[in-house]
């Protein structure tokens, strides 16, 4: 990543450095995965489509630790390897919109407070910035080589309301919950960065 774009990273000290953690990360692009890989302080571990395990790419994702998800159904596979690596003290990653669009949280699914309530993990908002402002010249499905992409993380947080509940409505006050904090965390983002929003 660092060859490619100028990635600038902003608080990855808040990403607790052992124990599972789970990072929420708005997704406006295609890099916007690899971008956070290249730049967390530890490895990690994303729920990526089906469709992306092809060819060469299938063994290297495999490789890398990065979980296949079947986005058609509940993919009961891909759950338990989440929760495995959460039970296991690992960070997983999680676009909680489920596929790229604005970039902007407003559309959360219910899947990031299920594995954060499930997992106790406390949940790390990142706000990844720049990747979709203008296509490139040389290959326009990509950002232009060299420009700055902004990274930026926030206060960790935990999702549920202190009482232990996992019910269908504490599963829907969660995603409230994290959908504020997780659209707060990037209008200070845009704040701080100075990108547009």
């Amino acid at each position: 990543m660092r060859g490619l774009w100028r990635p600038r990273v902003l608080g990855s000290w808040r990403v607790p450095p052992t124990g599972p953690a789970i990072l929420a990360v708005n997704h406006s692009h295609i890099v916007d995965g690899p971008m956070l890989m290249g730049t967390a302080p530890r490895p990690v571990h994303f729920l990526i489509k089906k469709e992306a395990f092809v060819g060469p790419l299938d063994p290297f994702l495999r490789g890398i630790g990065q979980l296949k998800v079947d986005r058609d159904g509940t993919d009961r596979a891909a759950v338990t390897g989440a929760l495995d690596v959460l039970a296991g003290g690992g960070v997983l990653g999680i676009f909680p919109e489920g596929t790229r669009g604005e970039g902007d949280f407003a559309a959360l699914r219910a899947g990031l407070a299920y594995f954060a309530l499930r997992s106790g993990a406390p949940v790390v908002p990142v706000a990844v910035l720049g990747s979709a402002e203008r296509p490139g010249r040389l290959i326009r499905g990509l950002p232009p080589l060299r420009s700055r992409v902004d990274v930026v993380f926030g206060e960790p947080f935990t999702a549920d309301d202190g009482t232990g509940r996992r019910t269908r409505a504490a599963l829907d006050e969660a995603t409230v919950r994290i959908q504020e904090r997780l659209s707060a965390h990037l209008a200070d983002a845009r704040r701080r960065t100075g990108r547009p929003g």
